[in-house]
């Protein structure tokens, strides 16, 4: 099978967020796999385990992500590949799927995984765009998958509740958390992973101007939720918890 899995770097998930000057501060910040990408991951590398074939590993950013790059395939992947976007300016969705499809377009492809959404953006828009531009079925928020020759069987998540599809390769899923317990790099995978081959292009490699993936939407503010203030507790019987919630509600929400 020729399985690929869209991967992105995004920031630890207990890292403290700082704004600064309207932008994310990432000095000296801690970067990670998205965490629903490594449920994409360890799918691909399970189906390898279960069918054959070569996974790689694919990713749209800047230099920095070689090292989530090699992560990967410390985990177990064949091959990675860094498409580097420095040249766009101010990226979006739009921008990633734009990018990703003209890698894709000439690549026989049998299966792409991806991230639900990412921990950053949580769009969830670059693999069902991606899908789109290739032509691809596209079943998102999977949280079971079964292959069996061309036919695929899923399980997905629908709000609490289970949907199974059934549907054949070529397939684009994105992962949700309960598909699996992603593994950890081990020793001998982390050392074998220096020698597995990173590939890297740039926009002009792929024959993109940089006009054409300029993001279709604009941010205009970043800006850090307001701290929560403290509950409050009502003493009394459940008459005067009404009585003083309804009070509250008028003087202090202003609700009502």
């Amino acid at each position: 099978m020729n399985i690929y899995v869209i991967m992105k770097r995004t920031f630890d998930t207990e890292e403290k967020v700082n704004i600064n000057d309207g932008q994310v501060n990432e000095e000296g910040a801690t970067f990670i796999i998205n965490p629903y990408d490594e449920y994409a991951i360890e799918e691909a590398l399970v189906l390898k385990e279960e069918h054959g074939g070569e996974v790689t590993i694919v990713t749209v950013g800047d230099e920095e992500a070689q090292k989530e790059l090699r992560t990967a395939l410390a985990m177990g992947a064949d091959k990675a590949v860094l498409i580097n976007d420095e040249d766009v300016e101010e990226g979006d969705a739009y921008s990633t799927a734009s990018i990703l499809s003209a890698f894709f377009k000439d690549k026989e492809i049998d299966i792409i995984l991806a991230g639900n959404v990412t921990v950053d953006g949580s769009t969830g828009q670059v693999g069902p765009r991606l899908a789109e531009e290739l032509g691809m079925t596209a079943v998102t928020t999977i949280t079971k998958l079964t292959v069996d020759g061309n036919k695929v069987i899923i399980e997905r998540d629908v709000e609490g509740d289970i949907e199974i599809v059934e549907t054949v390769l070529p397939l684009l899923v994105t992962c949700q958390q309960g598909l699996n317990e992603p593994r950890y790099p081990s020793l001998p995978g982390i050392m074998k992973a220096k020698k597995k081959p990173l590939e890297e292009l740039d926009l002009d490699d792929l024959d993109i101007n940089q006009e054409d993936v300029e993001a279709k939407t604009k941010t205009i503010e970043i800006f850090l939720p307001q701290a929560k203030t403290a509950g409050k507790v009502l003493a009394g019987d459940v008459t005067q918890q009404v009585k003083e919630l309804a009070s509250l509600l008028k003087s202090e929400a202003k609700v009502i």
